[in-house]
């Protein structure tokens, strides 16, 4: 098993940049992949990204394609959200999740997927 704890959540205006963290412990060599999700009130868990966790592949929602960038350290083991451009439709809830064992042929963007979820952390992107 593994724990997650997301950092790096704030206030920032629009246009600006802010990078998440995810500090992954346990038996990561069985990480399949890692994700983001985001969350508003009143709304369901939404995909971001994802990335493998031992190969470079990686996966966005249309909407971040050209703002966000999820990059891995997996000798520090962690994974990173860096966002750009940030617009207030942005702001929520950040979570990192992970998927674990073999999981070949997995959907990536659906939450119940990813056995492993960290705490949140929240991000406000203000005019």
């Amino acid at each position: 098993q593994v724990q997650l704890a997301e950092s790096g959540g704030g206030l920032v205006q629009t246009g600006g940049s802010l990078t998440l963290s995810c500090a992954v412990s346990g038996r990561t060599s069985d990480i399949w992949a890692m994700a983001w999700f985001r969350q508003t009130p009143g709304k369901e868990r939404k995909f971001v990204g994802a990335t493998r966790w031992s190969i470079e592949s990686l996966f966005y929602v249309d909407s971040v394609k050209d703002r966000f960038i999820i990059s891995r350290d997996t000798a520090k083991n962690t994974v990173y959200l860096q966002m750009n451009s940030l617009k207030l439709e942005d702001s929520a809830v950040y979570y990192c999740a992970a998927a674990y064992g073999d999981r070949f042929g997995m959907e990536y963007d659906e939450p119940n997927e990813y056995a492993f979820w960290g705490q949140g952390t929240q991000v406000t992107v203000s005019s």
